[in-house]
């Protein structure tokens, strides 16, 4: 009778044996892992992380101002005190930092993720980088057996909370298919743009510069309405319920037809740092963007007048203030 029930249980050592190596095979000899590092905690940071917990990860973060992991901790996340901590061996490290620079430092710098997260590891990186920041990085990643996915994000804070993110990916194939249920639950949709790690990086600053232009073209419509007597939310109401029935006309047009520029979903600072990319990238590849340059003296000129920590739709103040309506 004892070897009956030693043998039943061989074989279910036996099946489970079985099972883990079909899904390593199917997953090209990786296994899935339920554990993801997570390096900055900002406004978009904290509640993807959170929306991370919520889809049953175990979570290690790190951010270079330690009390901004507070919230984070609380729902359940490990607070780790080195950025090369979150690192699972053949893991997936999430990166949201502000800028190129950030990026670069939280991969090369000595206690980085870059060495550590060895061969068959991926970083996937949502923050807004210039395309050659993300084919540097790729680079070094793949002479290391590790990939890089690049996948920043189109969504606000509020967005993000809502698990509403429209996310872009670009990078391996296999890896991209690897992230995608990371990615599914930070956001509504993943878009798949191919191979080139720079690709989802140049959509990205495309539909920013897109999103400044609009903001720009609101202002001087709503003003072109104020000047001439009507309430200018009214017609922020006409023009988002019929032409321009969509995610940023909606959000932004209530924003600068009332003049409410905090708190910052989104600061000005930042929107100039992200159209500094779109014209570098316009430049290296000779296309000419006379808008894009309108826009930008907009932020420069705002940012000079001491506006880089309001929200970047506050880059509409000088054509109110060119109109007389400041």
């Amino acid at each position: 009778m004892g070897y009956f029930f030693r043998s039943r249980q061989l074989s279910r050592n036996l099946s489970y044996v079985r099972f883990e190596f079909e899904l390593m095979s199917k997953l090209g000899g990786v296994l899935m892992v339920n554990e993801i590092g997570f390096i900055g905690l900002g406004n978009m940071g904290q509640p993807m992380v959170k929306n991370l917990i919520k889809a049953g990860y175990k979570v290690k973060v790190y951010n270079r101002t330690p009390n901004k992991a507070y919230e984070v901790v609380a729902a359940g996340a490990e607070q780790v005190n080195r950025p090369c901590n979150v690192v699972t061996p053949e893991g997936i490290v999430v990166t949201m930092v502000s800028n190129d620079q950030a990026l670069e430092d939280m991969v090369f710098a000595p206690d980085g993720i870059g060495e550590k997260l060895g061969k068959n590891g991926i970083h996937l990186s949502m923050s807004t980088v210039a395309p050659e920041t993300s084919r540097k990085i790729a680079q070094f990643h793949q002479e290391k057996g590790s990939f890089y996915i690049a996948s920043p994000v189109f969504g606000r804070p509020e967005a993000a909370a809502a698990q509403k993110l429209w996310i872009l990916s670009s990078g391996n194939k296999d890896a991209r298919e690897r992230v995608k249920p990371v990615q599914e639950a930070m956001g509504q949709r993943v878009f798949d743009l191919g191979e080139e790690p720079g690709n989802a990086n140049v959509v990205k600053l495309g539909g920013n510069f897109m999103i400044m232009a609009a903001m720009e073209a609101m202002a001087e419509a709503f003003n072109l309405a104020e000047k001439n007597g009507m309430d200018r939310e009214t017609v922020a109401e006409v023009y988002s319920s019929t032409l321009f029935n969509c995610t940023v006309y909606n959000g932004y047009g209530s924003m600068i037809a009332k003049k409410m520029f905090e708190p910052a979903g989104f600061q000005l600072a930042l929107g100039l740092k992200d159209c500094n990319l779109v014209l570098n990238e316009a430049n290296s590849t000779e296309t000419p963007m006379p808008l894009a340059n309108l826009v930008h003296n907009r932020l420069l000129a705002s940012a000079a007048k001491g506006r880089g920590n309001l929200d970047w739709s506050a880059l509409t103040k000088l054509a109110n203030e060119e109109a007389g309506l400041e």
